[in-house]
C-alpha cells in the first residue's frame, strides 16, 4: 500500500475501519478537493464488463441514485493488476520481526515531522484530547505512521482501487469472499460520499485498499466518524489537519478509548510454568485479569498488578531473536481497531512517544 503502515505482516490494514454509526452531519455540501498524482498503470474499462454493469444498476436502485450515474462512475473505474497483487497475504513461512518493523516508522523523517506537525496542530491537538481523552501522541502517531503526515497518502484512483477489489479479488486469497463483499460494501459508502458532497467519484485518490487523506479512513469510516472540526461546514481528510486531528480522536473515542487508562504495561513469561497458550488463545483481546494473568505466568509489575480493568498478552516476534511480550490493555486493543496488528499499535505509540520527547520545551 502507499502508506508505510503496509507491511508483510499487515496487507490489509484499512480493513477494520469500519462501523454502524450514523453519518456526521455536513452543513454545506461542497465537492472534496481532488488529488493529483501521477497516473497508474491500469488494465481493463468495467464498462466492458457486463456482470458488472449490472450490479452497477442494482447498486444505484438500492441507494435511491441515479443508474447511469452509477453505472458511469463503475464503468469508467479501471482493472488494476497491480492491487490484486499488493492485497496478497504475505508468504507462507514470513517471519515477523517487530524491530524490522519498528525501524520502518520510528525514524528520524518521522519524527521531524511529527514535531513540525504538532507545533502547527497545537490547538486542535489539545482541544482533541479535552473532548475525547485520547492523546494527543496517540493521534500524532497515528498520522505519522499513516501516511508520514501527509507525505504519502495515496496515488491510485479509489474508485479503481474499491471496483478492483470488489469485482476481481483475488480468488486464491483464503478469504476471498468475505474480502470481496467488504470491498462492495465500501464502493456503495464511497458512493453515498461523492454524492452527498458533490465530488466526482472519478477525481479523488488514495492508497491501493481505498483508504483516503492523512489518516487513510476507508470510506466508511469517512461517513461515520469523520467530522467538522475547524468549523467551516465540511469534512475535510485531505487537507484540513484539524478536521484530520478531530475525526482520528472520534475514531478512538467511538471505538472505547478510556481517557487516563495506560496502552499496555512491561509482562515477563515465567521460566517454568507459563501457560503460553492459554494466555495467547483470546489473541490481543484484553480477557485476564491481572491476578489471572499472573497465575499463568505473566509476571507483571506493581503498576499492572493494580490495574482494574482486563489485560490481553501481547506477543511481538522477533525474528530469530526472544519474542516482546506486553500486557496489553483495552486502549491498546482500541488501538489495533484501526488496524487489526500489534505491530502497528506499538508503532503508533512508540512513534507518539518519540516526537512528544522531540518537542520544544
Amino acid at each position: 500500500m502507499n502508506t508505510g503502515a503496509a507491511t508483510q505482516f499487515d496487507s490489509e490494514i484499512k480493513a477494520t475501519r469500519t462501523g454502524q454509526r450514523d453519518a456526521p452531519k455536513v452543513r454545506k455540501a461542497k465537492p472534496l478537493t481532488p488529488v493529483k498524482r501521477k497516473a497508474e498503470a491500469a488494465g481493463a474499462l468495467y464498462a466492458t464488463r457486463p456482470d458488472v454493469m449490472a450490479v452497477a444498476g442494482e447498486i444505484g436502485q438500492r441507494l435511491g441514485f441515479d443508474p447511469k450515474w452509477v453505472r458511469h462512475a463503475i464503468g469508467q473505474s479501471h482493472y488494476m493488476p497491480g492491487i490484486a497483487r499488493a492485497i496478497a497475504p504475505p508468504p507462507v513461512g514470513t517471519v515477523k520481526n517487530w524491530a524490522v518493523y519498528r525501524s520502518r516508522f520510528i525514524d528520524s523523517t518521522r519524527i521531524r515531522s511529527g514535531v513540525k506537525f504538532w507545533q502547527d496542530n497545537r490547538e486542535a491537538l489539545e482541544r482533541a484530547e479535552v473532548q475525547t481523552g485520547v492523546p494527543a501522541a496517540i493521534i500524532v502517531g497515528i498520522i505519522g505512521v499513516e501516511t508520514i503526515y501527509g507525505q504519502q497518502i495515496g496515488t491510485y484512483r479509489v474508485m479503481d482501487a474499491l471496483t478492483t477489489l470488489s469485482f476481481d479479488f483475488p480468488k486464491d486469497h483464503p478469504r476471498a469472499t468475505e474480502r470481496s463483499a467488504f470491498f462492495r460494501s465500501e464502493l456503495e459508502s464511497f458512493l453515498n460520499l461523492t454524492q452527498r458532497t458533490g465530488t466526482d467519484p472519478l477525481a479523488l485518490r488514495g492508497s491501493y485498499a481505498g483508504a483516503m487523506g492523512l489518516p487513510q479512513f476507508m470510506p466508511s469510516s469517512w461517513n461515520n466518524y469523520a467530522i467538522d472540526f475547524d468549523g467551516d461546514g465540511r469534512v475535510d481528510l485531505f487537507h484540513s489537519a484539524a478536521d484530520v486531528i478531530g475525526s482520528v480522536a472520534n475514531y478512538f473515542k467511538a471505538f472505547g478509548w478510556k481517557p487516563a487508562m495506560p496502552t499496555h504495561y512491561p509482562v515477563r513469561l515465567s521460566s517454568e510454568g507459563a501457560d503460553k497458550a492459554a494466555l495467547l488463545a483470546p489473541d490481543i483481546r484484553p480477557t485476564f485479569t491481572p491476578a489471572e494473568m499472573v497465575a499463568k505466568g505473566g509476571a507483571l509489575e506493581s503498576t499492572a498488578l493494580q490495574h482494574t480493568g482486563p489485560l490481553a498478552l501481547v506477543e511481538l516476534q522477533n525474528g530469530d531473536a526472544p519474542a516482546l511480550y506486553l500486557a496489553g490493555t483495552e486502549n491498546f486493543y482500541v488501538i489495533t481497531r484501526y488496524n487489526w496488528s500489534s505491530y502497528y499499535a506499538l508503532a503508533v505509540i512508540e512513534l507518539g512517544q518519540q516526537v512528544a520527547a522531540a518537542m520544544p520545551k
